[in-house]
């Protein structure tokens, strides 16, 4: 049981790592001089062949085709809310400063889950804890002090515009992949969580497209760098990070301190983009009320961490929530 628990741990870690890369590699694109638009449609339409090739490991398309046939209508609303809405907003607030300041907005998302749960659920799941409403508390105001620090208390209209958008990207993010496993609650259809990630990613390539021609009327065809950046953001979160983490919560879905653990790894975003910004893009190291923010984010997710993996262990409905927020 130790040895499952020391794994799990080990494997989300390396998947905060993996996930940390979207943060970093959207920023440098932007930094670059490379358009936001290109970094997230490319991330998505370069993330469906990579999906496709990890398939035949994880039980290939199984019965996926005959569940989008029967409900295209649900997969296609709510993969344009969790992938389309949500990445939109992030990808483009990536201009808005320093890598860690828009992953440590984006930790609002934990926060999200519990909030959706008392609008989108109708039996057990529907109530909200105080504990976790008073964690969310500290999370927000570390989000706030991050920002204020970062503006040196100087937040302008297109401070808090950043923000605001990489807050709507952390809510639109749980809702889809909520709402989309709410659905398949009720389809006789099995599904795994790879196979609703591919399907998924196939179901936004229609926006994607469409987004694709205008951006190459608007501001041409994307460079070769462009590319690769966000080629290197669809491989690290979009399939490795993903992956990793659902290994991870599979392991100690019945051992409550463990999947607390696994949880509260997703604290180690915020600190390996501060690492990874610093190193990789000379990024000034946060400091003040940024730093003090950057320590309430960090404490609040291992917190929630805590109590959200005690209260999911052994509760499956709890787990698919838990394991539904943290994909592609």
């Amino acid at each position: 049981m130790r040895s499952h628990a020391l794994v799990a741990v080990g494997l989300a870690l390396c998947a905060a790592l993996f996930f940390t890369m979207t943060y970093v590699l959207n920023r440098s694109l932007v930094s670059g001089g490379g358009h936001w638009a290109w970094a997230v449609i490319l991330r998505y339409l370069i993330t469906l062949p990579l999906l496709a090739l990890a398939l035949p490991w994880r039980g290939g398309l199984g019965e996926l085709p005959r569940e989008l046939r029967r409900h295209p209508r649900a997969w296609l609303a709510w993969s344009s809310v969790g992938f389309v809405l949500f990445g939109i907003p992030l990808t483009w607030a990536a201009g808005s400063g320093p890598a860690w300041l828009v992953a440590g907005s984006f930790q609002t998302t934990v926060l999200a889950g519990p909030l959706l749960a008392a609008l989108i659920y109708r039996d057990a799941r529907r109530r909200l804890a105080w504990p976790t409403l008073a964690i969310g508390a500290l999370i927000v105001a570390g989000v706030f002090a991050l920002q204020w620090g970062h503006a040196h208390g100087r937040l302008s209209a297109g401070d808090w515009l950043a923000a605001g958008a990489v807050v709507l990207a952390a809510f639109a993010y749980p809702l889809g992949n909520r709402m989309l496993l709410l659905h398949l609650e009720t389809s006789p259809q099995r599904v795994n969580a790879l196979q609703r990630v591919f399907g998924m990613t196939l179901c936004s390539w229609p926006l994607w497209l469409l987004f694709a021609a205008a951006a190459w009327v608007a501001v041409g065809p994307p460079t070769w760098r462009e590319a690769l950046l966000a080629g290197g953001v669809a491989l690290s979160s979009g399939v490795i990070a993903t992956v990793l983490f659902f290994a991870a919560t599979d392991r100690v879905r019945t051992q409550p301190t463990a999947l607390a653990a696994v949880e509260a790894m997703q604290a180690a975003e915020l600190l390996f983009t501060t690492v990874l910004g610093a190193a990789l893009l000379g990024e000034a190291w946060p400091h003040g009320w940024a730093a003090l923010g950057a320590l309430a984010i960090v404490v609040g997710i291992a917190l929630f961490g805590w109590i959200s993996g005690r209260e999911a262990a052994g509760d499956d409905a709890a787990m698919r929530a838990l394991r539904g927020d943290r994909s592609a």
